[in-house]
């Protein structure tokens, strides 16, 4: 009798053996995931791009073996409502953060792709700037690892914790490599988020690159925008023209003469720079630690940058130069889904589209798609823009519907309109919105207009 309840245990205590063992490998074959957002990086500051002049090797690098998005936007151009419309996988009307100091509540925060990936096992970790709410209302106990900054917008310049003086990359490429080591045994999702290449507000030098990196450009020239010239500003709506707005302003303050263009300009590409040595990095840990066959990198920027066109700077508008970033979803695992689409992709499409990654189900509040879904993506042929921080004179309240070739833009504080055929004239220069020979199309885009703008709600 005592021999068959052995058999009986050793039996059983193999099978509790045998699971344990399948739910590791189980757990082993999740992948990592990391997601390195960019402030202010525009679509074509990237030499993967096509940017003959910015030197982003790691970056190009993955990108040639990437998803990569020739088209992505974001639906709302600022920082705070972009990050929120990030981790949701929702437009502005529906996550409600409008502002810098509006905090996601504690059921919008439980419904974000972080939330959901540590319900689900993951470990979970946060670097750089988070960029919505009050940092005092940080959501640093939802992470296994915090390392956000304590400031809305953290300085270039700061100091390391045994008080030496550090560049405000070089710290977020130290808590990079900090997580990276202690979360290896498990599967993780790393959020990385960095202050470059936004400027330093309120720093007379704006664009503040780390010091090794002052002479690189120097020998460049960089061409200025077609819409540089002046006809440009002149011609933009007649509200943009009051003093106080602060794309004119910050133009001023980097662009309006040849000498603030260059410079401004060598420091923006000198800080994308920089990023792109912490990704080189990035790559090299992972292949240290035998990482890199199962880790996805996702990079995008969380809105995009005018460099002096239309005599603006800054992004805020609907412009391609604001609302346009750089987007590529690099899985190791998969290199057949390498390749360029021409295909729409939005922010609000990082949060479903890490999910389905971690094999997880979508929530029906996320107004995003899969990226991965070929079928879905395809079917998207344009979105709605909003911006409604601070509105007139300031910022002028923007709203639209974009796609690839036509743009319909409303500014609903003077019901005024325009309407650009970006197939014949990418730099938007041209309003048709008084031509009678897009009427129909007009018509159809005031139309879609009202229909994207109550989806946008739900």
């Amino acid at each position: 009798m005592k021999k068959v309840i052995s058999a009986l245990l050793f039996v059983f205590l193999c099978g509790i053996l045998m699971a344990c063992k399948t739910d590791s490998l189980e757990e082993k074959k999740r992948p990592n995931i990391i997601f390195l957002l960019t402030d202010d990086q525009r679509w074509d500051a990237l030499g993967f791009a096509g940017n003959s002049i910015i030197q982003t090797p790691h970056l190009d690098s993955l990108a040639k073996h990437a998803l990569y998005f020739k088209n992505a936007y974001v639906t709302t151009s600022i920082c705070m409502v972009s990050r929120a419309s990030i981790l949701t996988g929702q437009y502005l009307s529906k996550h409600g953060i409008a502002d810098f100091n509006t905090s996601l509540g504690a059921n919008a925060l439980a419904q974000t792709y972080p939330a959901l990936l540590k319900d689900s096992g993951y470990y979970l970790g946060f670097v750089g700037k988070f960029g919505v709410g009050n940092p005092k209302k940080h959501p640093d106990t939802l992470f296994n690892y915090w390392a956000g900054s304590s400031l809305s917008q953290p300085k270039y310049e700061m100091f390391d914790q045994a008080g030496d003086s550090i560049h405000h990359t070089d710290l977020v490429n130290t808590k990079i490599q900090e997580f990276i080591k202690q979360a290896a045994d498990k599967p993780f999702c790393l959020s990385v988020s960095f202050k470059a290449p936004h400027v330093q507000d309120g720093d007379p030098r704006q664009f503040i690159p780390k010091k090794e990196y002052q002479d690189l450009y120097s020998a460049a020239q960089i061409a200025l925008p077609t819409t540089a010239a002046s006809q440009y500003y002149d011609a933009l709506p007649y509200f943009f023209k009051d003093e106080k707005n602060i794309a004119r302003e910050r133009w001023k303050l980097r662009f309006d003469t040849p000498e603030k263009f260059q410079e401004s300009v060598k420091n923006y590409y000198r800080l994308i720079t920089g990023v792109d040595d912490v990704v080189g990095d990035l790559n090299r840990l992972l292949k240290e630690q035998n990482l890199e066959d199962n880790t996805i990198i996702i990079f995008m920027g969380d809105n995009g940058m005018y460099l002096g066109e239309h005599g603006l700077a800054g992004k805020w508008f609907a412009h391609e130069e604001s609302v346009r970033v750089p987007l590529f979803i690099y899985d190791p695992r998969n290199v057949n889904r390498a390749q360029k689409s021409e295909d729409i992709a939005l922010n609000i499409d990082i949060a479903p589209t890490i999910l389905e990654l971690a094999g997880l189900k979508v929530p029906d509040a996320m107004q995003g798609i899969s990226l991965l879904d070929a079928e879905k993506r395809q079917s998207r042929k344009d979105f709605y823009y909003e911006h409604s921080f601070m509105g007139s004179p300031a910022l002028p309240v923007t709203t639209g519907v974009l796609d690839p070739n036509i743009k319909y833009i409303k500014y609903p504080e003077y019901d005024y309109e325009e309407l650009y055929d970006l197939s014949i004239d990418p730099n938007e220069t041209s309003n048709q919105i008084k031509n009678s020979e897009y009427a129909d199309m007009l018509n159809a885009k005031r139309k879609r207009y009202l229909q994207l703008q109550e989806a946008a709600k739900k």
